[in-house]
């Protein structure tokens, strides 16, 4: 039988999810993430990594094997549709991974996942939370936090899903475009919500 319930935690790249998904760690939620997972399937001789390379060259991988992540990115962000055809190799390997690990689990789990639409992961979901910016704060702060360029950066953001569909596809937003410690009051009342029911 569940004992757990799943919440989705998704937004587009600059927004500030990180900061949100650390809040409800504290709280007490267990936390899945969706990156932290993806870095250790990228392993060198995965059957993940050896996928990926089928598919966007071997010249990502470097002399031992192990992914070069630059240049995948390079890749993978040139085109919604190289962005979608990385996540149809991987989407699949992280929800096998995100299964093995809520085996047992109790309680409230967030899936902290940037892709979570794309990969259809929001099915699963009890609910749905999505963090949302402006788009001239998220390019600014996309650009700060990961040595971006300006056209890196772009890229990026135009690989993913706009801010309506965010908006129309989750039972809760938090706006973050300001001070962070300012929107953690709305976090911990959405949290609170969802946890209301949750014995």
């Amino acid at each position: 039988m569940k004992r757990y319930t799943l919440i989705g935690l998704t937004g587009q790249t600059g927004a500030g999810k990180s900061t949100v998904s650390q809040w409800f760690a504290e709280w007490g939620a267990m936390v899945l993430n969706a990156d932290e997972m993806v870095s250790l399937l990228y392993v060198p001789g995965s059957p993940c990594l050896t996928a990926v390379a089928a598919v966007f060259g071997a010249d990502i991988l470097d002399s031992s094997g192990g992914l070069k992540r630059e240049e995948l990115a390079k890749r993978a962000f040139a085109s919604p549709d190289k962005t979608a055809l990385l996540g149809s190799l991987v989407h699949p390997c992280v929800a096998a991974l995100m299964f093995e690990r809520l085996r047992g689990a109790e309680g409230v789990v967030i899936f902290d996942a940037p892709q979570l639409f794309e990969a259809n992961a929001d099915v699963i979901c009890d609910y749905v939370i999505s963090v949302v910016a402006d788009k001239d704060i998220r390019f600014q702060r996309i650009i700060a936090r990961d040595n971006l360029s300006a056209e890196q950066a772009q890229s990026r953001m135009n690989a993913q899903l706009d801010e309506a569909f965010f908006r129309e596809h989750s039972d809760f937003v938090i706006e973050n475009n300001g001070d962070a410690a300012a929107i953690k009051p709305l976090a911990a009342d959405i949290y609170k919500q969802i946890t209301s029911g949750v014995t």
